[in-house]
């Protein structure tokens, strides 16, 4: 599958994860940025919740990495993690789980 293509799996998958705090989607709120896709089926990108201290945070994040990862062609997914307290450990686990 191309990187377009993927591109636009990714931003789909992406309107399906709702935030249960406001009950937008995390595309409509602008919380993933910079999406980027190869050919070979990497996906890289940034999340941003809304708060340095979001209690969602955690939760979003895996289901972005959960959703980006049922789709078809993809094969890693690598999550930044900005403007948020625990970006680190919170890249760290999800950068780190094993498919």
């Amino acid at each position: 599958m191309d990187s377009e293509s993927i591109t636009l799996k990714v931003k789909e998958a992406l309107s399906r994860i709702i935030d249960p705090e406001t009950r937008l989607d995390v595309a409509r709120m602008e919380l993933v940025h910079d999406i980027q896709a190869d050919g070979k089926g990497s996906v890289q990108l940034v999340f941003r919740p809304s708060s340095p201290v979001c209690p969602m945070a955690y939760s979003l994040a895996g289901s972005i990495r959960k959703e980006i990862m049922a789709i078809d062609g993809v094969t890693s997914i690598k999550l930044k993690v900005e403007n948020f307290n625990k970006a680190d450990h919170l890249e760290s686990l999800i950068n780190n789980i094993a498919d």
